[in-house]
């Protein structure tokens, strides 16, 4: 008898390793969002839209995040180049990706609670094959979280840099890239600013 196709593992990356520079310095991992360190929300919010695993990229002070925010289950990923920016967590995070037999990685930003497992789901539920891109949109611009099959992770690998990310080669292959619309379940707001705290609970 024929076997069923077997579910995609899409694991969740996320990526949390800012220092908060123009927070004062205040890593955003630990930033507090109804009680809790933002991180925790960030990493449930993956497991409810449906990833795993789920590895976190950590960097500004891991081992306070480490001991103070709830991330048991999750593989976490020490980038100790995050100053770097942002494309040095994600080469960080799909290289610790690389070992194990995830079919894609779903990647989000800690700093964008406005995000949640609804457009998680959809993004997730983009996936096709290990070839697949895709990344939500907001009015049509590409945003967070982005979908990213295991057949590109080297490419992007060798190409994140800065705080571009996977950027240039989202571009570079625009053709491939689905575009999801999610700007009727989520808002794609960073926090960034002391006045972006105003979005946290």
């Amino acid at each position: 008898m024929a076997q069923p196709p077997k579910e995609p593992i899409v694991a969740g990356l996320l990526l949390a390793a800012g220092g908060g520079r123009r927070l004062g310095g205040r890593p955003k991992a630990l930033l507090e969002h109804r009680g809790r360190p933002l991180v925790e929300h960030a990493v449930r919010v993956l497991r409810e839209g449906g990833c795993g695993p789920v590895h976190v990229v950590l960097g500004a002070a891991a081992d306070r995040v480490r001991n103070v925010a709830d991330l048991s289950g999750c593989v976490l990923v020490d980038n100790p180049e995050w100053e770097e920016g942002m494309g040095s967590s994600l080469r960080a995070g799909l290289e610790s990706l690389g070992t194990t037999d995830a079919d894609a990685a779903l990647v989000s930003l800690v700093d964008q609670p406005g995000i949640g497992a609804a457009a998680v789901a959809r993004i997730r539920a983009a996936y096709r094959s290990r070839d697949s891109l895709a990344a939500a949109a907001y009015e049509g611009e590409r945003g967070h979280p982005v979908l990213f099959g295991a057949h590109h992770w080297r490419d992007i690998t060798a190409s994140a840099v800065g705080d571009r990310g996977a950027r240039a080669y989202l571009k570079a292959h625009k053709a491939s890239l689905a575009l999801i619309e999610c700007g009727d379940i989520a808002e794609a707001y960073d926090i960034d600013t002391a006045e972006d705290l105003a979005h946290l609970e």
